[in-house]
C-alpha cells in the first residue's frame, strides 16, 4: 500500500492522538468507526445500537449488559465542535413513528455514548474509571475508496480509471464520457466548459454504476457521488484523461485536470484521513452482500475488490503503551453482512461464508499485524419473522413482513400495507461458486431474491412494556467491538 501521509500529516496526527490519550486518562474513550458502501445500513445500525443500549434491549451475547454490569447508559455532548451530530432522535422517530427507514449517510457525523459499568477485575474496579465514552464516527464507505488516491499520480489514476471503465457493464455506462475523452486534445488550452462537461459525464457514469441493477462498488472519487457543499467546486470538476506520464504543457486541459486532482486530494481526502480516519480505535464495516449477489457475478467481484482496497487502508495491529500515546492503530475490525432478516436463519451461516470469502484476501494481512477480525450475518433492525408454510405436502421456510410500497417479486407489486410470506431462496453451500463467471445462480435450491420491508412495529409485552428494536446478532457485534474495554 503506498504511503498515505506526509511528515506534516504524521505530526498533526500524533498531536491529536496525544491530546486524545491524555484526556482518556480521566475518561477512557473508544473511537468507533461505522462505515459501509451505499445501502449497507449504517444509519440503521447506529440508531438501533443506541436505542438498544439506552433502553436495555435484548442483548444476551453482550456480556457486560446480560451479566448486569452496566449501571447506566446516556447520550453526552460530543467532543468535536466541527462535526455534525448524528441525528439519533430524528432517525429513531422515523423508524418508530413513521415506520420508514431513515435517510442514508451522506457525510461524516459523530455522537458520544457514555456507559457507566462495573469491571469484572477487582484491580480495575479500585484503580481505574468505571466510565467508558464511545465516540461513534459515522462516515460513507465511499470515502475510504479515495484513500489510495493519496499514493497515486493523476496519470496513474487516469490509466486505472480508464482501464476499469472499459470492462463489463461499465463499458456501456461509461460510453458518453469515453466518447468525449477521444475527442479532446489534452495539450490544448484549458477550457472550463469542456472540463465541466467532462466531469459531469464522468459523474453520470459513476452514478449509473451504483444503481440497483449494476450494484458496482469500486467508484472513486467518492465525493463525486455525494458532493455536499463542494458541489460545483474545482476540486470536484475533473475527470480521467487518456494520458501518459510526464509534465503537461502549461495551461493545458491536462494541466488543469492534474491540478484539480491534486486539489481533491489536498482539500477532501487528506483532511478526512488526518482528522478522522487515523484517529479510530475500532471499526465496523457494513456490507450489503445480498444486493451484490442479486446483481450478479460482476457486482460481487467488484465488491470483493472494493472491500480489499478498504481493508488495506486500515492501520491495524496493536501498539506498545508508549507508542499508543501518539499513534493509534485499529485493533478490531468487524465485517457485518447486513439484512440477515431477508433470508431464513438456515442461510445465515452461508451468508457469513460469502462475506468471509469477500474479505479473505485482505484479512490475512490484518491478522498478521495483530488485529482481531471477525465476520457476522446481522440485521440491526429485524423487519421480518420466520414461518413455515405447507404446499403440496411439502414444508417451506419463509420470512414474513410488510414489503415497502412498490417492491415487486415474481410480477407481484406490493402496496406497502399488506403483510406477505416470501420464500427468499437459498444461498449456495460453497460460496466460491458465486465468484465464478456465470455463478450468480446458486447450484442448489432457488436463487436468492429479496424485497425491502418496512420497519417493524415494536412488540408490547403482556404487562404493557414496549420492547426495544428487534435485531439479529446486534449483541454479537457489540460484544466484539466493546467487550475488551468493559472487561
Amino acid at each position: 500500500m503506498p504511503r498515505l501521509t506526509t511528515f506534516t500529516d504524521e505530526a498533526w496526527i500524533a498531536l491529536e492522538n496525544l491530546q486524545d490519550s491524555l484526556s482518556g486518562i480521566v475518561a477512557p474513550t473508544i473511537r468507533l468507526g461505522v462505515t459501509g458502501l451505499a445501502r449497507s445500513g449504517k444509519t440503521v445500525f447506529i440508531t438501533s445500537l443506541i436505542h438498544n443500549l439506552l433502553h436495555g434491549g435484548r442483548l444476551p451475547l453482550f456480556d457486560a449488559q446480560s451479566s448486569g454490569r452496566i449501571a447506566k447508559v446516556e447520550l453526552r455532548p460530543q467532543p468535536s465542535m466541527a462535526l455534525p451530530r448524528f441525528q439519533y432522535e430524528e432517525h429513531i422517530n422515523t423508524l418508530l413513528d413513521e415506520r420508514e427507514w431513515p435517510q442514508s449517510t451522506r457525510s461524516i457525523s459523530e455522537l458520544r455514548l457514555t456507559l457507566n459499568y462495573e469491571s469484572r477485575s477487582t484491580w480495575k474496579r479500585r484503580f481505574t474509571p468505571s466510565t467508558l465514552n464511545i465516540d461513534i464516527v459515522d462516515y460513507p464507505g465511499e470515502w475510504l475508496l479515495d484513500l489510495p488516491l493519496l499514493g497515486m499520480s493523476y496519470a496513474e489514476w487516469s490509466r486505472q480509471a480508464l482501464s476499469l471503465a472499459r470492462l463489463g457493464k461499465r463499458a456501456e455506462y461509461a460510453k458518453p464520457w469515453l466518447d468525449m475523452v477521444k475527442t479532446l486534445n489534452r495539450n490544448e488550452s484549458a477550457d472550463e466548459g469542456a472540463a465541466r462537461k467532462l466531469a459531469a459525464l464522468f459523474t453520470d457514469y459513476l452514478k449509473r454504476c451504483r444503481e440497483d441493477d449494476a450494484a458496482l462498488s469500486t467508484l472513486p472519487p467518492g465525493r463525486f457521488l455525494m458532493p455536499g457543499d463542494l458541489e460545483g467546486s474545482p476540486a470536484l470538476t475533473f475527470a480521467p484523461l487518456d494520458i501518459e506520464d510526464g509534465q503537461p504543457p502549461r495551461d493545458s486541459l491536462h494541466a488543469m485536470m492534474q491540478e484539480r486532482f491534486e486539489g481533491y486530494k489536498n482539500v477532501v481526502v487528506r483532511p478526512f484521513f488526518r482528522d478522522h480516519f487515523a484517529r479510530l480505535d475500532r471499526q465496523i464495516v457494513l456490507v450489503d452482500t445480498l444486493h451484490a449477489i442479486n446483481a450478479g457475478h460482476e457486482a460481487l467481484v467488484d465488491l470483493e475488490t472494493a472491500l480489499t482496497d478498504i481493508l488495506r487502508c486500515f492501520k491495524t495491529g496493536s501498539s506498545n503503551p508508549l507508542a499508543a500515546l501518539v499513534s493509534r492503530r485499529i485493533d478490531g475490525i468487524l465485517f457485518a453482512a447486513t439484512k440477515a432478516d431477508h433470508v431464513h436463519h438456515e442461510n445465515h451461516d452461508r451468508m457469513e461464508a460469502v462475506l468471509e470469502k469477500l474479505v479473505e484476501r485482505a484479512m490475512t494481512h490484518a491478522r498478521y499485524q495483530g488485529a482481531s477480525i471477525d465476520v457476522v450475518a446481522m440485521a440491526a433492525v429485524r423487519a421480518t419473522r420466520e414461518a413455515i408454510i405447507k404446499e403440496g405436502g411439502e414444508s417451506f421456510p419463509v420470512i414474513v413482513g410488510t414489503p415497502i410500497k412498490g417492491e415487486e417479486i415474481d410480477g407481484e407489486r406490493f402496496d406497502g400495507n399488506t403483510e406477505t410470506a416470501i420464500f427468499p431462496g437459498d444461498l449456495p453451500e460453497d460460496p466460491a461458486t458465486l465468484f465464478q463467471p456465470g455463478g450468480e445462480q446458486p447450484d442448489e435450491g432457488q436463487p436468492v431474491k429479496f424485497v425491502r420491508f418496512k420497519p417493524p412495529e415494536l412488540e408490547v409485552t403482556g404487562s404493557g412494556v414496549t420492547r426495544s428494536l428487534p435485531h439479529i446478532r446486534l449483541d454479537r457485534a457489540i460484544e466484539f467491538l466493546l467487550a475488551d474495554d468493559l472487561a
